[in-house]
């Protein structure tokens, strides 16, 4: 990369950064002052946050995304699977579901403003260190969530992983489903090419998402979901992914 192009790399992500910082503060603000008009009215304020950091990405980073199986969405909520590489899809899953809700580590809600009004939105706080106490909350709030209309995003590897490599998938999601009834989506990306896990800089491209066909709950067990989930989205990380899989990692999974 020459010396002009890397300076314009960095200068385009601190400016997106920067704008990304300054919007949570403000939107953040506005959605608490919504509190009174509702779920409803909170989410729409804080919606405009997802738009904006997107909007950014696009004309700032020169970032975009492009999604093959829309058709795929069924017409009720359901739960999102999903592949999770980058801080991308926490912001590009809400631009194609509404409203979402995310499991999330519950330290973050403490964070001023930001997590102040993330905790107004309802979300799944858990504590990871306690995993058995962490599911049932998994299990019990996320049969809440769905039962309001809300779609209950689900990363199954459970923290960020670099493209190229696979974590272990966990049992919550196929659990959730089987027990709820409700649809799972699974969702492949590889947002990680472009937005590092932990990275800064935003690199231009087109982040590719693919929507698979919704697994039906109520005729499988919660093994066979989550089977069914990792076995979809794993084959389209095959196609969409443009680095080779860790060898350390091919070891372990054949092991």
């Amino acid at each position: 990369m020459y010396l002009n192009e890397t300076v314009e790399l960095y200068a385009r992500s601190i400016l997106f950064f920067l704008g990304m910082v300054l919007s949570a503060l403000v939107i953040g603000i506005l959605t608490l002052l919504s509190f009174p008009f509702g779920f409803a009215g909170r989410y729409r304020v804080a919606q405009t946050w997802v738009r904006f950091n997107l909007w950014m990405l696009a004309k700032l980073c020169r970032l975009g995304y492009e999604v093959r199986g829309l058709e795929n969405i069924p017409q009720t909520n359901g739960i999102i699977l999903c592949k999770h590489q980058s801080a991308w899809e926490t912001v590009g899953l809400q631009a194609l579901f509404q409203p979402v809700c995310f499991i999330l580590k519950r330290e973050l809600l403490r964070l001023p403003v930001w997590g102040w009004a993330m905790a107004s939105l309802e979300p799944i706080a858990i504590d990871r260190q306690a995993k058995s106490v962490a599911m049932k909350q998994i299990l019990r709030e996320g049969e809440q969530r769905l039962r309001k209309g809300r779609w209950l995003i689900i990363f199954p590897e459970g923290t960020r992983v670099s493209p190229g490599q696979r974590g272990r998938y966990g049992a919550s999601g196929g659990i959730l489903a089987h027990r709820t009834g409700y649809p799972v989506v699974p969702i492949a990306h590889n947002a990680g090419e472009y937005w590092a896990r932990r990275g800064f800089l935003k690199h231009p491209g087109t982040i590719s998402v693919r929507i698979g066909p919704a697994i039906d709950s109520t005729a499988l067990t919660a093994s066979e979901i989550n089977q069914r989930a990792e076995q979809w989205i794993e084959s389209q990380m095959a196609e969409i992914t443009h680095v080779p899989c860790s060898p350390r990692f091919a070891v372990e999974a054949g092991g």
